[in-house]
């Protein structure tokens, strides 16, 4: 970034804080109140995608803790514990 190059590609900050402007003044949509205090809300064009991922997002939560705690219910009814064999290093290959 401080190489005078990227300086050259760079548009001048009256154009940038023009376009800007611009850009806000079209997305600007009654989307209801920001989720954080000075952020825009979404265009609702966006709705769908963002349900999506936040759909997957905790899909993959949930699912991570489900599989963690069925682990250690598997680890348990065969009386191992994970925290006691971290220490020690696998066995050499055979």
């Amino acid at each position: 970034m401080g190489d005078q190059g990227d300086d050259e590609a760079r548009l001048p900050e009256p154009v940038r804080d023009h376009l800007g402007q611009q850009l806000r003044s079209v997305l600007a949509i009654d989307a209801g109140p920001p989720e954080f205090l000075g952020d825009e809300p979404p265009p609702n064009a966006f709705a769908p995608q963002l349900q999506k991922l936040e759909t997957r997002l905790k899909t993959h939560e949930e699912g991570t803790v489900a599989v963690e705690e069925a682990l250690d219910r598997i680890l348990d009814a065969f009386g191992i514990d994970p925290e006691a064999d971290r220490g020690r290093s696998a066995p050499p290959p055979e």
